[in-house]
């Protein structure tokens, strides 16, 4: 009890300290690092209830993620706070492959893979965003999807980035020969270095590099990409809106 009251205090004072580290839980830690962002009272209780009953309330339901009981106590290095939410999101909505934190990387990845119809069901019922869209961006509608995402956390809602990890946020050196939606990364407001500077200058005519910031693997990180490239690795956007 001491180390989790110690780690939740740390992750209220800076959310960015929230890691999922080996285990693929990108999108409840997305969900997670905007919770304790806007709703910290909510994160608190949230916790409580998860560790003096085994539950969470959601909107419409309670949630008892069951077999985490028996889960092991060193989930590959992962801190005891944020594997009981992370975990505890993910197993609510697996139906197939439970939460395994020390089983083989293939079944730990089919276990985590959050498709977009569950970051929606997380939208409404953990973060209580009435209003939660997914804007696909297959047919060439990624300017259409930002701009949402641009109205949404403007507005005080959340937005939500699934794209190809090593293609989107790997280093420039890296090949990415195919392109898969593979990670999620939650959209952040804008860094004060002036509008040329962000990735909303992306939605001025002509531009040709856009850079974008967003939190992902316990930090607050910028990638700089070219338009081409960012509209091959960006496939759509979940927004909630009060």
């Amino acid at each position: 009890k001491a180390t989790l009251i110690q780690e939740m205090r740390a992750r209220l004072a800076n959310p960015f300290v929230i890691h999922q580290r080996q285990q693929p839980f990108c999108g409840p830690a997305s969900i997670l690092f905007e919770l304790v962002r806007k709703q910290p009272l909510r994160y608190v209780q949230m916790g409580q209830s998860l560790y003096e009953q085994g539950t969470f309330e959601a909107k419409k339901e309670v949630c008892t993620p069951e077999s985490l009981r028996q889960a092991s106590r060193e989930p590959l290095g992962i801190a005891q706070a944020d594997w009981m939410f992370l975990a505890a999101l993910r197993e609510a909505e697996t139906k197939i492959f439970p939460v395994q934190p020390n089983s083989p990387k293939l079944i730990r990845n089919l276990a985590g893979m959050t498709k977009s119809w569950e970051m929606l069901g997380w939208v409404r019922n953990v973060l209580g965003y009435p209003r939660a869209t997914y804007y696909h961006t297959y047919l060439l509608r990624d300017m259409m999807a930002l701009r949402r995402a641009e109205q949404a956390i403007q507005g005080g809602g959340v937005a939500f980035a699934l794209v190809t990890a090593k293609g989107m946020l790997g280093s420039a050196t890296e090949k990415t020969p195919l392109a898969v939606p593979d990670h999620w990364v939650t959209l952040l407001e804008s860094t004060p270095t002036g509008p040329d500077q962000t990735w909303r200058s992306a939605l001025q005519p002509g531009s040709k590099t856009m850079k974008m910031d967003y939190y992902t693997w316990g930090d607050r990180r910028t990638v700089t990409i070219k338009r081409r490239a960012f509209r091959k690795y960006f496939w759509g956007v979940v927004v909630g809106e009060a």
